[in-house]
């Protein structure tokens, strides 16, 4: 590795961060900016609405989750909570299947108004899809954020849906958790320097 391989790395991760898109459903682009903003409202709103945040996610998504529901709660005072406990998991995917392991959770334990935040590097996981189908059937909202290929089926699925056009799965690891913390972070007043 060089210096240069560096750079442009970094250099790549900041395109990809800075030109992730957002939609509505029906594939209606949306204004990045805007988009964030409402995805604090909707946050927000369904904390003051008694209601909570769900993040799911498989493998670096679900550290991803695990990660979003501890600072929304602790440093955003937002009620959040992350599905991936292990033997929860293991217990729904011996007892009916892999695919089933988010949505017989949300099934259990969702209320109307709950907000589903579902985080999916490929947006192909059956177990994520699933889950966001579900959160549906019980009135609740969606968020969702993928990558890969543009046509991916959960960037169709969310109330808001954010996408990073990348096939890597560290960009769009890292993109996601930067998308996730940008909307905590300015909820609870961040203002970003100003580099010199």
């Amino acid at each position: 590795m060089t210096a240069g391989d560096l750079d442009r790395y970094f250099t790549f991760l900041r395109h990809v961060l800075v030109n992730a898109a957002a939609s509505r459903p029906g594939d209606e682009s949306l204004d990045y900016a805007t988009a964030m903003s409402e995805a604090m409202r909707l946050a927000r709103a369904t904390h003051d609405a008694g209601r909570k945040i769900i993040f799911i996610g498989n493998g670096g998504s679900a550290a991803i989750a695990s990660h979003m529901a501890t600072d929304y709660s602790k440093n955003g005072g937002l009620r959040a909570m992350a599905m991936n406990d292990g033997a929860t998991l293991t217990c729904l995917s011996n007892d009916l299947g892999y695919e089933n392991v988010f949505a017989k959770q949300i099934e259990m334990h969702a209320n109307e108004g709950d907000l589903l935040i579902a985080i999916s590097s490929s947006g192909r996981s059956e177990s994520i899809t699933k889950a966001v189908g579900t959160a549906r059937e019980k009135g609740g909202a969606v968020i969702t954020l993928s990558g890969f290929a543009p046509g991916n089926p959960l960037r169709a699925l969310g109330d808001l849906n954010f996408y990073v056009a990348s096939d890597q799965y560290g960009y769009v690891e890292i993109a996601h958790l930067a998308i996730c913390h940008a909307i905590l972070d300015f909820s609870c007043g961040l203002v970003p320097p100003v580099l010199s």
